[in-house]
């Protein structure tokens, strides 16, 4: 169980897919990536894609053999494949990007781009920090209160769920809840298989969520 998979994505013969622990990535050492700045940018990686490809929070790629990939040491990593059209994406999706909706921007780059539907997409949320450990102040809770119109405390201290929100999101977006897989596990509780910022600080290491398109169609 060094590198994790979601069952909705594994079912999925074209696709090769993987979340990483603290023992392995899913990855190659050259795979695409990004300078991450929680942002709402979203990068395309064309064939032959390596390296760092810019700064950006989500990478999409609809070529066979690219393998794109994202860091997380608490924040949510997901993965968005279009069966239809033989597109994916990885996302890194902390607070920050979240409140910039980068998820919901990652899907509407999918559909400008590979012409994906919304019902179509398949998506995972990866292991990131729980709700249990999501602690969040006055000054950013406010922006969560349009995904979660039920709660009325979000204007103070509070716990959040981050792998709901963005599941909230992509619904949003069009996706159909049966679509949606959230992991289970909080990365600041499991310090047994996963980095995190929260527990650790400085010295967390990273983990690559990574995916790519089969260089020869299943």
């Amino acid at each position: 169980m060094t590198v994790l998979q979601a069952a909705n994505l594994a079912s999925l013969p074209w696709l090769e897919h993987g979340f990483g622990t603290r023992y392995c990535s899913p990855a190659p050492a050259d795979y695409a990536q990004l300078r991450q700045t929680h942002s709402d940018v979203v990068v395309t990686a064309p064939g032959g894609a390596t390296g760092v490809l810019g700064e950006g929070d989500a990478l999409i790629t609809t070529a066979p053999g690219v393998w794109i990939g994202i860091r997380t040491a608490d924040c949510a990593p997901l993965i968005l494949a279009d069966p239809v059209r033989r597109a994916v994406a990885v996302v890194h999706a902390g607070w920050r990007g979240t409140v910039n909706g980068i998820a919901m921007r990652a899907v509407e780059r999918l559909a400008a781009q590979a012409g994906s539907r919304p019902q179509d997409l398949v998506a995972a949320v990866g292991p990131a920090i729980g709700h249990c450990c999501l602690e969040l102040g006055p000054e950013v809770t406010p922006h969560f209160a349009p995904w979660w119109p039920e709660r009325s405390d979000l204007g103070g201290r509070v716990y959040l769920d981050l792998a709901a929100t963005i599941q909230r999101q992509l619904e949003s977006a069009g996706l159909p809840p049966r679509n949606v897989h959230l992991a289970s596990a909080c990365t600041r509780c499991d310090e047994a298989r996963f980095h995190s910022y929260r527990r650790d600080g400085a010295a967390a290491g990273r983990m690559v969520t990574a995916a790519r398109i089969r260089s020869a169609p299943s």
